[in-house]
């Protein structure tokens, strides 16, 4: 009976810890990083060890279980339920990293991206890792012309942004770290009038520091220490531009972070809020069915929009395209 409670007790005491500490947005807390990527399975068998474990003691222990559990399904796994905003002129943005060197090696790929583009039909359309989809002499596979459609087309690097309105003053920037060079892409895009600082960005992968942390152990920290903070200094980069912005701003793009990491927060410390967690319904994963277990459970892909921007929705479409779902997201020029 002592060992039960020791663990419902260990369980209960750590969830309601992850969970504080999740709502505090420390940037000092490098380390509570490596648990944002942790699949949410792990947490959710835990806590339901625990329940089940509750059930041999009193009720007290049994509600402290319950709570536990609750607190992983909701703040743990990022569970948002948001409102849609009232407004006007609505406007539809897609963001999708489409890993185009696997569909480089899987031409059949090409058709999958393109229909799930064609299925959202977004008006402004942000790809990274799209370098494959358009070749340095403007080749294009069929399908890849058919989902650009008749929008207009800007490219850089691994970036793609296509709109039915007007692109203008395209041009990239930097997000750079140790003398590693980084960029993004911002656009003004004038819509109805209205113009908007359209930005894309794919912010450094975590990869390689979660493999030296799995395979390393402790001896892996100094990697992945470095590798949130270069991600922080894209960040903290990306919020300065946004900051000195005289209009609207619509941020989307592959930015390697849940919400509740500091990566994400710099950009939301800058005036920014996220489309999903204001208006969308659910946890809105976009990244991880590539792995084991065939699931997807972190949601790194992002549409972030100044606050005089409204959002009507904000979902996640479907993963046979990519490695990544997309996120796309109803705004409205005018928010009430």
């Amino acid at each position: 009976m002592r060992a039960l409670k020791c663990l419902v007790g260990a369980v209960v005491g750590a969830t309601v810890l992850l969970s504080a500490a999740y709502a505090m947005h420390d940037p000092g807390t490098w380390w509570l990083e490596l648990a944002r990527y942790v699949p949410y399975p792990v947490y959710l068998l835990t806590a339901a060890l625990a329940v089940l474990a509750s059930l041999w003691l009193g009720r007290g222990w049994r509600i402290a279980a319950l709570l536990a559990l609750g607190l992983v399904a909701t703040v743990v796994m990022g569970l948002v339920w948001g409102s849609p905003d009232k407004g006007s002129q609505r406007l539809r943005v897609m963001t999708y990293n489409v890993k185009s060197y696997l569909a480089d090696e899987r031409p059949e790929s090409y058709g999958r991206i393109a229909w799930e583009v064609l299925q959202n039909d977004p008006d402004i359309l942000v790809l990274q890792d799209a370098q494959h989809l358009i070749d340095s002499k403007g080749s294009t596979p069929e399908p890849v012309r058919k989902m650009l459609g008749d929008r207009s087309v800007h490219t850089y690097g691994q970036y793609i942004v296509a709109s039915r309105y007007t692109l203008r003053d395209c041009a990239p920037g930097k997000i750079s770290f140790r003398g590693r060079t980084h960029t993004y892409v911002r656009c003004v895009v004038v819509v109805h009038g209205t113009e908007i600082d359209l930005i894309t960005a794919h912010f450094l992968s975590p990869r390689e520091g979660l493999n030296a942390t799995r395979h390393e152990g402790t001896a892996g920290l100094d990697d992945w220490r470095q590798n949130f903070e270069d991600r922080m200094t894209q960040a903290r980069a990306l919020a300065d531009v946004v900051a000195a912005g005289r209009r609207p701003v619509i941020v989307a793009g592959d930015l390697n972070a849940p919400e509740s990491s500091p990566v994400v927060g710099a950009l939301r410390a800058a005036g920014l809020r996220d489309a999903f967690s204001s208006a969308g319904k659910g946890y809105g994963y976009t990244q991880g069915h590539a792995l084991r277990p065939g699931i997807s459970f972190l949601r790194i892909d992002h549409i972030l929009v100044s606050a005089t921007l409204g959002v009507l929705d904000c979902f996640v479409g479907s993963k046979d395209g990519s490695e990544h779902r997309p996120v796309i997201a109803d705004l409205l020029l005018e928010r009430e």
